[in-house]
């Protein structure tokens, strides 16, 4: 692996020609380094444009350039794991708790533990101290985390429409009982083939199980330790009474009509959702409602806030083991998270053409979607404007739960899968098999859970609790 990332240092290939990695961008004269950062999502159409400007004003600010590459939302995790195993010279890559463990096993990752103090102070003190335990892998920093939400707080949101229209008080509603009354008394309103909760295989019903437990960055959903459980006791989380009792309320609304009869084969839900479940903050509701197509949401918090692994490492930046510019390039994460000018460009493109500002701190945005690299990937959201239509405390609403968030009891803890990696691999097939059915409510839990459960523990499920749970009481915070 190391003798693959070493070649590949050298010569790298793109779309438009040849460039030298680590070389100057393709257009500039600048001597200045050009650092390769690798996103998920969507490739602005003015990128070529939006990244002069940037490089421009980093280069004056600390010397170096940006080149921007996006691996689509289809197959960006394969797409990363093709540049790692391959040896693809790159110097920073956006990285979650799918690879994060994995990639660092390889060696793709540096060590930045110690630069952080030594050469970007800023930066370490910028991110709270809970955050970088977060991201940590046998006491060794990888990678910086994005802090944002990064604590989890789950909403119920409802089109206030059929709020209003049924009299309902969401204050009311928090429990699956609670839902069940509030769904039931839409659906005898609205009859016919009318879906008060409409799901598919891209917005399954995983409430039902994910809030409760902390995965222990397994990646294996029917395994975890609960959130505030002091023992620290690993379970078969499909096997736990109150999660099969949420299961049996699924279906039963599955069978009952209040859920589309497609769910299970449909690929993404319909816009215009009376209801669903959001991971956020309240204000939140004005981009909901864009991408839905409703006119307004109201919201009741039902879960959190609450730091675990895997909140914190949803969302992070690794620089490469074998960048030519390591400093350099956690110079320029420090500087994103420090700076508010080099924050907005990043997230919205070129002033003028892209976005102007309506106040210091807030942007209209010009070109609706000409620039569209995802912002929760760059860097905080506490440096970003707000964008026009949302609330002005917007930021305050999201660093407040951040402050009052409880941490899971396995904050910090990183499963190593290595002795387990081909069990865990046969499970989430079997997972997988039964995932869609199960959590649209299609299936009956209490015959598909059994079978679900069979299968896995064929596959080498206990031989997984066993590993996960000898580390996990090793594991000290």
């Amino acid at each position: 692996m190391k003798k693959q990332l070493i070649f590949a240092a050298g010569i790298l290939l793109l779309c438009g020609g040849i460039a030298f990695a680590g070389g100057t961008a393709q257009g500039t004269k600048s001597a200045a380094p050009t650092l390769i950062w690798w996103f998920y999502g969507s490739t602005p159409s003015n990128l070529k444009d939006g990244l002069k400007a940037i490089s421009d004003y980093t280069e004056s600010k600390i010397g170096v350039r940006l080149d921007i590459r996006v691996a689509n939302w289809a197959d960006a995790g394969t797409r990363m794991r093709t540049i790692v195993n391959s040896g693809e010279y790159f110097d920073i890559m956006f990285i979650d708790l799918n690879d994060y463990n994995n990639f660092v096993s390889l060696g793709a990752f540096a060590d930045i533990t110690d630069m952080l103090k030594t050469d970007t102070p800023l930066l370490n003190s910028a991110i709270p101290s809970l955050l970088w335990d977060g991201v940590r892998i046998k006491n060794k920093i990888y990678a910086v985390p994005t802090y944002k939400d990064s604590s989890k707080t789950r909403f119920f949101v409802w089109d206030d429409s059929y709020i209003k229209k049924y009299s309902l008080d969401i204050t009311k509603i928090h429990t699956f009982a609670e839902v069940d009354q509030a769904l039931r008394t839409i659906k005898a309103g609205e009859g016919g083939r009318f879906y008060p909760l409409q799901l598919s295989q891209g917005s399954l019903f995983d409430v039902v199980y994910s809030d409760a437990y902390d995965s222990m960055t397994a990646n294996l959903p029917p395994i975890g330790v609960g959130l505030h459980d002091k023992n620290r006791k690993v379970v078969s989380i499909f096997e736990q009474p109150e999660v099969q009792e949420k299961l049996q309320y699924l279906h039963q609304w599955y069978e009952d009509g209040l859920i589309n009869p497609d769910a299970p084969v449909l690929l993404e839900p319909p816009k215009q959702l009376l209801f669903f479940t959001a991971i956020g903050w309240p204000a939140a509701t004005s981009t909901w409602q864009v991408n839905n197509g409703v006119e307004k949401y109201v919201v009741e918090k039902t879960f959190g806030p609450s730091y675990s692994t895997d909140s914190i490492q949803g969302s992070m930046n690794g620089i490469s083991a074998n960048s030519k510019y390591k400093k350099e390039a956690l110079k320029l994460i420090e500087l994103i998270n420090t700076d508010h000018k080099l924050r907005d460009m990043l997230a919205f493109g070129i002033e003028g053409v892209n976005f102007s500002y309506l106040k210091p701190n807030m942007v209209k945005l010009l070109t609706a979607d000409q620039w569209n690299l995802a912002r929760y990937q760059q860097g905080t959201f506490f440096q970003m404007s707000i964008v026009e239509g949302d609330p002005e405390n917007t930021w305050d609403q999201v660093r407040q739960q951040n402050e009052q968030a409880t941490a899971s009891e396995l904050l910090g803890f990183v499963f190593d899968n290595k002795s387990v990696i081909n069990e865990i691999a046969n499970c989430k097939t079997v997972y997988e098999k039964y995932k869609n059915e199960l959590l649209t409510g299609a299936s009956n839990p209490s015959v598909s859970i059994p079978a679900m459960m069979k299968d896995l523990y064929d596959a080498g499920f206990q031989k997984i609790i066993d590993e996960a749970q000898r580390q996990v009481n090793g594991f000290k915070r």
